[in-house]
């Protein structure tokens, strides 16, 4: 199997979560997955029988102001890992985002609700989505929120950090989501590909927090005397729009059989332990 994004934060974790099977792993300075010829290239040599797309171009706010690197990244990246994928015939994974949808639901997105992005990255990365489906029919295609782990910047780093220096920070209280730990994800995405159930999946933790009480959590669970102010999302004035719900269904994830991932507080409990063992607090 091959592995686009390696370096990555969950890509890290993927290596880890396959580390019994033969790997190949190119980080974004070892291949350029905008490149349709190096994907060529290396895709043809190494001839996979999966390829797991963990590249992405993350930068909400950035993707706004960059229209042409989104989709670059966010869809004809994956365009051209599709390509080679069929061409040896071989499945492909690629990892997507809640931000396909609106985010003005009352209930959970399921897999087959209707889409509707209203920032650059999330219609970016809809329309990768949507080259994956179209031009490789072995295809899993696996969404995910609010991702964070031990091997890159994330939300919960970023409180701790903060957590050491500051005794008040403001947190966003109007957007309600998943926390998602990308060891359990990684360990997910190894079982799924075990069988050829292709499709979409949404994989997250179980339980839903908004970002303040996620912030709340992580200083209670690494025993950090911080006052949390809620504010809301117009406070802030990004420039790309955040969906104010991004609960999804891990509804066919449910319908093959898997045990569904554990709640995020118990996966917080363990980044909080392994970050601490690291000697970071």
């Amino acid at each position: 199997m091959l592995i686009a994004g390696a370096g990555g934060m969950l890509g890290q974790d993927l290596m880890t979560a396959f580390s019994r099977d033969e790997v190949f792993e190119y980080t974004k300075s070892q291949l350029d997955i905008t490149a349709i010829d190096a994907v060529q290239k290396v895709v043809h040599t190494d001839h996979p029988d999966l390829i797991i797309n963990a590249a992405a171009y993350t930068n909400v706010d950035g993707c706004e102001s960059d229209f042409d690197l989104a989709y670059r990244v966010n869809a004809l990246g994956p365009r051209n890992l599709a390509v080679a994928a069929n061409q040896i015939g071989a499945a492909i994974v690629h990892i997507s985002t809640d931000y396909v949808f609106p985010g003005n639901a009352t209930s959970p997105y399921l897999e087959h609700d209707a889409t509707g992005p209203l920032s650059v990255y999330g219609k970016s990365k809809l329309a990768g989505e949507q080259l994956i489906a179209s031009l490789c029919s072995r295809h899993y295609i696996v969404r995910t929120a609010w991702l964070y782990g031990l091997h890159g910047k994330n939300f919960v780093r970023t409180m701790l950090q903060i957590g050491q220096k500051e005794s008040t920070v403001r947190v966003v209280n109007d957007q309600l989501g998943s926390p998602t730990y990308t060891p359990d994800l990684a360990a997910g995405i190894a079982q799924l590909v075990r069988k050829p159930a292709y499709g979409i999946y949404h994989l997250t933790n179980q339980g839903t927090c908004t970002w303040y009480e996620f912030a709340k959590a992580i200083f209670e669970e690494a025993n950090l005397s911080v006052h949390v102010e809620p504010i809301t999302t117009a406070d802030l004035n990004r420039p790309a729009h955040r969906p104010a719900y991004s609960v999804l269904d891990n509804f066919m994830w449910r319908l093959e059989g898997f045990a569904p991932l554990r709640h995020y507080r118990d996966a917080l409990k363990s980044y909080i332990q392994d970050y601490n063992l690291g000697g970071t607090i």
